[in-house]
């Protein structure tokens, strides 16, 4: 499954201009499409983002793009999602399966150890919450098993903008849509038009 880049944004907290930045400074490239339109983004890159998101509220970009260029010299060359980067103090430092961590900043390779924060979880960013990328409303959920990562309807693996879409032109309440999707709560209905609205540009592209 992957992502477009304004589903992607809300994801991943980053605002569709600096997913543009990123991409152009070649910061995060999108591992899906990055040359062509539409550009797509993968679950990892999702979660690859939301850790630059998180970082850059105490770190410079500076020092995020040193980290993520001392990760080859140590011979990680995997994607960064799959590295757990966290804050720590005035560097940026790498968690490995152990617990322990090296610092990939001002001492690149130097051992230290502190605690690993959820990048998963809702934070706060100078734009505001980013949403829990498990739970991104209270009814709907977000597996990387379930089609990808991409968001569905609690319970179900019923895609929230299947139920958005179904909503949008006022015809069918929330309440109804169980009849055509069993399993499918008012509760939850009405959750996924929220989330639906919160895309940048999902009105347009229903529109369309």
């Amino acid at each position: 499954m992957s992502f477009n880049v304004a589903l992607t944004s809300v994801l991943s907290g980053a605002s569709v201009r600096q997913l543009g930045h990123w991409r152009k400074t070649e910061l995060l490239v999108p591992e899906v499409n990055s040359a062509s339109r539409p550009i797509l983004y993968s679950f990892r890159d999702i979660l690859a983002l939301r850790a630059v998101v998180k970082l850059r509220q105490d770190q410079s970009l500076q020092k995020i793009r040193k980290a993520f260029a001392t990760l080859p010299h140590l011979d990680l060359t995997e994607h960064p999602a799959q590295y757990a980067l966290v804050n720590e103090g005035s560097t940026i430092a790498l968690v490995r399966d152990d617990g322990s961590e090296i610092d990939l900043v001002t001492r690149p390779g130097h051992a230290i150890l502190v605690t690993l924060p959820d990048i998963m979880n809702s934070f706060e960013t100078h734009r505001g919450a980013v949403v829990d990328l498990r739970r991104p409303r209270e009814h709907l959920r977000v597996r990387e098993q379930w089609l990808g990562g991409w968001p569905t309807i609690e319970g179900t693996r019923v895609p929230y903008d299947t139920i958005a879409e179904l909503l949008s032109d006022g015809t069918i309440e929330p309440s109804d849509v169980g009849h055509y999707y069993p399993g499918v709560t008012a509760a939850a209905a009405r959750d996924a038009l929220d989330f639906a609205r919160s895309v940048p540009g999902w009105r347009e592209s229903i529109a369309a």
